[in-house]
């Protein structure tokens, strides 16, 4: 069966088997590539015409208890200046994104426990009672139930936790040995049980990612059925392990997140800062491939370069309006233009 086929098949039937998949993802073709970013961009224009939704990311610290191999603000690594936000410097932060137009806040940061629940929740209700009309989003990694049940109570909306991979034993390989995927694979449904708009992804080309576990991947979301989705390529840091590992494929990365857009046409899919670290023009190729979503950096330049997950991230020497206005006329470059609201996932 020629690959056009199979993606003919994904947008009729909305998932694939598994031999399927992996015969889409080890043979596609330039040309299989452009065909699928097609359909995927006609389905997102068709669902949200040609606008893009922007979250203002604020990466409120880069202390993590966590020891991920692949990670720059790891805990082992001892050259990162390391710094936490206070509640006011999140909140002034959320005062100039409002003023220049976001509706959503996406409060990132590292594993760090000084954040206990109450604080973050206070946080949270704090951003809640200032901006009523905006959707709060938390990408602070694993907690347990309770601790997600407080911060959802207290005005939280969305939650980011990228499954990282759906193979345990490609996760063991990612992580130090007290990390546990079950754990995370368990958080993602407990989240989703509360009631948060979830969103999981992976890292396209991580070390020792085989197609076959992309094809887990990609049949998990299926499963799962996210609200988002969080996929770009990986991109080694000099400070880790994996150093000298290549970054991930570009076309690569494309065609997965135009397949993710066949797959579940309602969702919210960003075309990630990665994407566009690792290629210039990359944010603008996502759109093109069917993502809808862009987040920009509202965090204090004065510690953008602090917060480097991998090696030379875009978007740490513009300030917030500067970044927006690029990210604007970059939009409007494709003939997108910029959706002033919450932005929230529809499934109708």
């Amino acid at each position: 069966m020629q690959n056009k086929e199979l993606i003919d098949i994904l947008n009729a039937e909305k998932t694939l088997s598994k031999e399927q998949w992996l015969q889409l993802i080890c043979s596609f073709t330039d040309e299989d590539r452009q065909y699928a970013a097609n359909l995927a961009s006609a389905i997102a224009v068709e669902r949200f015409g040609r606008k893009i939704f922007f979250r203002g990311i604020i990466e409120f610290t880069n202390i993590c208890r966590n020891d991920c191999i692949y990670c720059g603000i790891r805990r082992s690594n001892n050259c990162v200046g390391r710094y936490r936000l206070t509640e006011e410097d999140i909140l002034e932060c959320c005062a100039e994104g409002y003023d220049l137009g976001y509706r959503t806040f996406v409060l990132q940061g590292g594993e760090d426990m000084w954040f206990t629940d109450d604080r973050m929740a206070h946080i949270v209700a704090s951003i809640r009672k200032a901006y009523p009309d905006c959707a709060i989003t938390l990408s602070i990694g694993e907690r347990e139930r309770a601790s997600y049940q407080q911060f959802y109570d207290a005005g939280a909306d969305r939650f980011l936790l990228r499954h990282e991979t759906a193979d345990e034993e490609h996760y063991g390989r990612l992580h130090p040995p007290e990390l546990s995927w079950k754990h995370r694979m368990n958080c993602l449904r407990e989240l989703k049980d509360i009631g948060y708009q979830v969103g999981c992804g992976m890292m396209i080309g991580s070390p020792y990612q085989k197609p076959e576990y992309l094809v887990e991947d990609m049949m998990f979301i299926h499963d799962f059925h996210p609200h988002m989705i969080g996929i770009g390529p990986f991109i080694p840091h000099g400070d880790t392990p994996f150093r000298d590992f290549p970054a991930g494929d570009t076309n690569l990365t494309l065609f997965i997140l135009s397949l993710c857009r066949i797959m579940q046409p309602e969702v919210l899919l960003p075309s990630t800062t990665a994407l566009g670290t690792v290629q210039g023009d990359g944010r603008k190729l996502g759109v093109l491939a069917g993502c809808n979503v862009i987040m920009p950096n509202l965090s204090p330049l004065s510690v953008r370069k602090k917060y480097m997950l991998y090696d030379h991230k875009v978007g740490t020497e513009d300030d917030a309006r500067a970044g927006i206005r690029k990210l604007t006329e970059q939009m409007k470059d494709i003939g997108y233009e910029i959706e002033v609201g919450r932005g929230d996932y529809q499934n109708d």
